[in-house]
C-alpha cells in the first residue's frame, strides 16, 4: 500500500467528518433557513419513509418546496431514517412532492445526506431501481427551478435522486461520489482497506467537483449555524433570481444543459 500524502488524508477526514454523530443534519438547516416549514407525508402507494421529509415552508416569504434526507440525532431517530438511506417509498414521496410543487408554480430545493438508497431484499421487491430512475427522469423535466444542497454525504444514486438541479451548492466539507469509497476499494482492490485511496482517485470533494463543473457553488463551513444557513440561504435566494423570470421550458433547457455540459471535451 503506497505512502499516503497530506492531500490523501484531508480527503479521507472529509469522508470520516460527514458521517460522524455529532455533524448537523438537514433539519438542522432546515429549521434555520425556512420559515414555517409544514410536513407532507406518505407516497401514497405504500408508506412514510423517515429517510426523506419534505413538505412547504417560505423562503423570505416566497413559497417553496422543501425536500431533505435526514439521518437522525440519537439512536432511536437514526433507526426510524434507516440511518440516512431511504427506502423507494422515500423518493417516490419525494416525486409526489416535486410534481405538486411543478403544479403550484413553486421552486424546490433539496438538502442531500445520505450514504445510498437502502440496499435491503425490501428495498428491491418494492422497486428501488425503478422509483430512483423515475426521479432522474421526472426531475430532469420539472418547469420549476430546482435547487440541490449537499450538507454532508451525497452517496451515488441515492443522492442523485434528489439532486438533478438546475444549480447545486455543496458545503466545503460535504461529498457527492458515484459510489462508495468503500464500493469503490471493494471493486477495483478487493479490499476494503484502499478506501481512502479510493477517496482521493474518486475526486469526492467540493473543490474537486466544482473544478469538474459538476456543481456551481461552494459554501464555507462554520460551527456557527446560523452564520452557516445565511450564507446558504444567500446563495439559494442568488439563484432563484436568476431563475424566476424564465419561462417553465427555459428553466428546464437549463437544468438539461447543465448536465450535457458535464465531461464536453472541447477542441484544442
Amino acid at each position: 500500500m503506497s505512502q499516503l500524502k497530506d492531500s490523501d488524508n484531508s480527503v479521507w477526514e472529509k469522508v470520516i467528518a460527514v458521517r460522524s454523530e455529532t455533524r448537523f443534519g438537514c433539519m438542522d438547516l432546515v429549521n434555520l433557513l425556512f420559515d414555517s416549514f409544514f410536513e407532507l407525508h406518505g407516497d401514497r402507494c405504500y408508506g412514510d419513509d423517515r429517510a426523506v421529509r419534505g413538505g412547504l415552508a417560505y423562503l423570505d416569504r416566497r413559497p417553496v418546496t422543501v425536500i431533505m434526507q435526514c439521518k437522525g440525532d440519537s439512536y432511536k431517530n437514526r433507526k426510524e431514517c434507516n440511518f440516512g438511506m431511504p427506502l423507494p417509498e422515500g423518493y417516490r414521496k419525494a416525486l409526489r412532492l416535486m410534481k405538486q410543487a411543478e403544479k403550484y408554480a413553486r421552486p424546490i430545493i433539496t438538502l442531500v445526506d445520505t450514504p445510498g438508497a437502502y440496499p435491503g431484499m425490501e428495498a428491491e421487491e418494492r422497486g428501488q431501481s425503478e422509483a430512483i430512475a423515475r426521479n432522474l427522469y421526472e426531475m430532469s423535466l420539472l418547469k420549476v427551478p430546482v435547487i440541490t444542497v449537499i450538507t454532508g454525504e451525497g452517496g451515488s444514486g441515492g443522492a442523485l435522486a434528489l439532486a438533478v438541479a438546475n444549480r447545486i451548492i455543496m458545503l466545503e466539507n460535504a461529498i457527492f461520489s458515484v459510489v462508495s469509497p468503500e464500493g469503490c476499494a471493494s471493486i477495483l482492490w478487493k479490499d476494503k482497506r484502499y478506501a481512502f485511496q479510493a477517496a482521493k482517485d474518486l475526486k469526492i470533494t467540493a473543490r474537486d467537483l466544482y473544478g469538474l463543473q459538476i456543481i456551481d457553488y461552494i459554501i464555507e463551513e462554520t460551527e456557527e449555524m446560523t452564520q452557516l444557513a445565511d450564507r446558504i440561504k444567500t446563495v439559494i435566494l442568488k439563484v432563484l433570481t436568476e431563475l424566476e423570470f424564465k419561462s417553465g421550458e427555459e428553466i428546464c433547457n437549463d437544468r438539461l444543459m447543465k448536465y450535457r455540459n458535464i465531461g464536453e471535451i472541447k477542441n484544442i
